[in-house]
């Protein structure tokens, strides 16, 4: 029996040593990894389904000793889903608290002014966020801007255009709650109290921004192009904007990359070319110089205005001196234009 027991504790000792050998190496001694190891952890991902992901990427050595440490010592906590980065060697501690303290990948993805619902929700699906359909989906969720418009139907105009560093393990609700947001940072109280002033509602602002920043992308040109609509808009003359019809056209998928003599004539309530008055809703997200222009429209009394290079415009003040200014820039290069 002493003989027996002596082996026993021997054994023991030994397996201790081994044990303790082993979680020493599999939790806190780092793992050399590659320079750069992108690992997407999927939401509702299990522990032990986590542990083998990283096993499998080379960001740590063992799943067995990952998993249980993280049930023991974080027992009340959860890792994050999201896209994470390993550039340098880390051990296996270090990766569970990354992973619980959710420290993702930041990806930087730009949304240029003037873009729609439904191209935002493309270049987002084309830069592997989400599908577009989830995009259009979310932007249909006008409580989050009920405050400021109550009679939206979408949230065409308060996307706002930014670039923004996110997660790719973002959802589609998530991406518009903080394209609204900024929106709202940037619709401050100057420019809220400028709307009364003009006895304009929000609603309407952002529509006549839209207009302006499918017009122009010249800065100086925005408040003399707003000067121009809201001159027509205090005359009842129909604002002919073209880029209203195009965005009807959109609506209804009938859009074929140039507009006909027909196609002016679509019966839509978005086409200022058959119904006066700004359109029902903004044609885009504007820009915060276009929110400004449509604003404080510059001191005129323009009227009209045709692109004279394809970026910037004549303007006029008489439909005589219009009609010369198309003879000379848009028929004699035998391109269709206003």
């Amino acid at each position: 029996m002493k003989q027996f027991a002596k082996w026993f504790f021997i054994l023991a000792i030994a397996g201790i040593i081994l044990v303790s050998t082993m979680f020493y190496i599999y939790i806190y001694k780092p793992l050399p990894i590659r320079p750069s190891c992108e690992v997407h952890i999927f939401p509702g991902s299990s522990p032990g389904k986590i542990a083998r992901t990283l096993v499998a990427k080379g960001v740590i050595r063992n799943s067995f000793f990952f998993e249980w440490y993280f049930r023991i010592f974080y027992r009340d906590e959860t890792m994050k889903a999201g896209e994470y980065t390993f550039n340098k060697p880390m051990n296996a501690r270090q990766v569970i608290f990354r992973l619980v303290k959710g420290e993702v990948t930041l990806t930087t993805i730009t949304i240029k002014e003037g873009l729609t619902i439904t191209e935002i929700a493309q270049l987002l699906d084309r830069d592997g966020f989400f599908p577009a359909y989830d995009f259009i989906a979310a932007a249909l969720n006008t409580d989050l801007i009920r405050d400021f418009d109550g009679n939206a139907q979408d949230l065409e105009g308060y996307l706002f255009p930014e670039t923004y560093r996110v997660h790719k393990g973002i959802t589609a609700d998530e991406f518009v709650q903080i394209m609204v947001g900024t929106f709202k940072r940037n619709f401050n109280s100057d420019l809220i109290w400028r709307c009364r002033d003009i006895q304009f509602t929000v609603r309407e602002a952002i529509a006549l921004a839209s207009l302006i920043e499918k017009e122009t992308s010249v800065r100086e040109e925005r408040f003399r192009i707003s000067a121009v609509f809201h001159n027509r808009l205090r005359l009842k003359m129909r604002l002919d904007c073209d880029p209203t019809v195009i965005y009807a056209l959109m609506r209804e998928n009938r859009y074929r990359g140039k507009l006909s003599w027909n196609d002016l004539k679509y019966d839509s309530p978005y086409n200022t070319r058959i119904f006066g008055g700004l359109p029902p809703g903004p044609i885009c997200n504007p820009g915060l110089a276009s929110i400004e222009g449509a604003l404080y429209p510059e001191n005129s009394k323009y009227l009209y205005f045709v692109s004279k290079d394809g970026r910037e415009h004549y303007f006029s003040e008489t439909l005589a001196e219009h009609n010369r200014a198309v003879r000379q820039f848009i028929l004699q290069k035998n391109v269709f234009g206003r």
